[in-house]
């Protein structure tokens, strides 16, 4: 693994030490990026590497098969990353990136192992989030492999299977009515009380929110050194990503820049990079509406409302990183109705034996959109990231379907009997 040249200020460019914990730029806010020193790991790697890694040690598959540009640090992992490329049986272009082969059913298990990771290496000992609830479940779990403290704070309307995984797990869960803004609000409030109160620095919550701290990119943007990969170290012509946070369009950008730079991407032979697709729902979709006004940066979106829980984020807080990888790819911002996202999971789940989240379905819905307009043609090479598992929604997508179960449960059920004593 490598070591941290330094940590740059994504506005300012402002380098910052990775020796001791980092949260945002001390000049400006903005969020921070991990850099190497890319020409020493471009002498010492080749893309062959992650490949060799991975079958000359179990340790190194999944993402950490790409030790060479992560941070030096023992991995708290699960099993994350080199999740399956499925090929559509309908559109011979398409390519479904299936995220919910995670531990914890989502995308989120990357970032949260990385950022865990580190917050273990840097002996950090209580970690708090606020969560649309994927986050909050991955973050519980890892935490309680790594030994860490976990304070969750998520919306009391998430999935159940949320709320579920963060009292299984042992983490601290706050559930609030509101949105995740309301919970950012919440965690950033408790530790300035903290703080206000001289607590000591081991007792004192480490806020590991969204683009608030530098390594759940570092996680996320092993999505984008897999797909390469996984298409014979090419680039697609398209990348569609459902975006709440955005973290993992922001980390494959990062991803598509540092292969570059050590010549595992060869843009001679493979073209311009794949234009980004930033996927929401209309009743939560601050950057489409950015995107559509041409604006640099979001606004918040009020009364944000939708059963893709992972997209109910008002404003995103790397908006503009955002907005500006979209321009310069060549991609779009679009937002899907409810009934489209719902249609959508009804038609990838009989056609092709797939169970999108809502909010891969809002990449789907969104998808053919673009072949009906015929900005798309079905032999373009896109990948379509489905981002967690559908049964993770089992609850949310039966209440939007009007679906009940058929009979009734038994009042309670026996824990004891043929294994247990009664």
């Amino acid at each position: 693994m490598s070591q941290i040249a330094f940590l740059e200020c994504t506005r300012c460019h402002h380098h910052v030490s990775a020796d001791t914990p980092q949260t945002l730029c001390p000049l400006c806010a903005g969020s921070l990026y991990v850099r190497y020193d890319l020409e020493s790991i471009k002498r010492a790697t080749s893309r062959t590497t992650p490949a060799a890694r991975a079958a000359a040690s179990a340790t190194s598959l999944g993402m950490w098969r790409y030790a060479d540009v992560l941070p030096t640090a023992a991995p708290v992992t699960l099993g994350e990353g080199w999740t399956p490329m499925i090929r559509s049986k309908r559109y011979p272009g398409l390519y479904i990136k299936e995220e919910g082969a995670n531990p914890t059913g989502t995308f989120k298990a990357r970032g949260l192992g990385m950022a865990v990771t580190m917050a273990k290496h840097y002996g950090l000992k209580h970690l708090a989030v606020p969560s649309a609830g994927n986050a909050a479940g991955a973050l519980a779990a890892y935490a309680a492999a790594a030994g860490i403290a976990a304070h969750i704070y998520m919306p009391q309307d998430v999935p159940f299977a949320n709320y579920l995984e963060g009292t299984i797990y042992g983490a601290d869960v706050h559930m609030v009515d509101g949105l995740i803004s309301d919970c950012a609000r919440l965690v950033a409030e408790h530790i300035q009380s903290q703080k206000a109160a001289h607590l000591p620095a081991e007792e004192t919550w480490f806020d590991i929110s969204t683009l608030k701290e530098p390594f759940r990119v570092e996680g996320k943007k092993t999505m984008g050194y897999e797909l390469v990969e996984q298409l014979g170290w090419q680039y697609p012509d398209a990348v569609f990503y459902p975006t709440g946070g955005g973290v993992g369009l922001i980390g494959m950008a990062k991803a598509f820049e540092e292969m570059e730079a050590l010549g595992w991407i060869d843009l001679s032979k493979t073209g311009k990079r794949p234009k980004m697709y930033a996927l929401q729902a209309a009743g939560c979709a601050p950057i489409a509406r950015a995107f559509d006004a041409h604006q640099p940066v979001s606004t918040f979106f009020e009364h944000a409302q939708t059963f893709a829980s992972g997209l109910r984020v008002p404003k995103p807080y790397g908006d503009a990183i955002i907005l500006d990888i979209l321009e310069k790819s060549g991609g779009k911002a679009i937002a899907s109705s409810e009934e489209q996202i719902l249609h959508s999971i009804l038609d990838w789940a009989r056609h092709e034996g797939i169970f999108l989240s809502p909010e891969g379905a809002a990449a789907t819905a969104a998808y053919d959109t673009l072949l009906a307009s015929g900005d798309l043609k079905p032999t373009d090479k896109v990948v379509l990231f489905n981002t967690g598992a559908g049964l993770k929604y089992a609850d949310t997508v039966a209440q939007v379907m009007h679906l009940r179960r058929p009979g009734s449960l038994p009042k309670s059920i026996p824990v004891g009997g043929i294994i247990t004593p009664q």
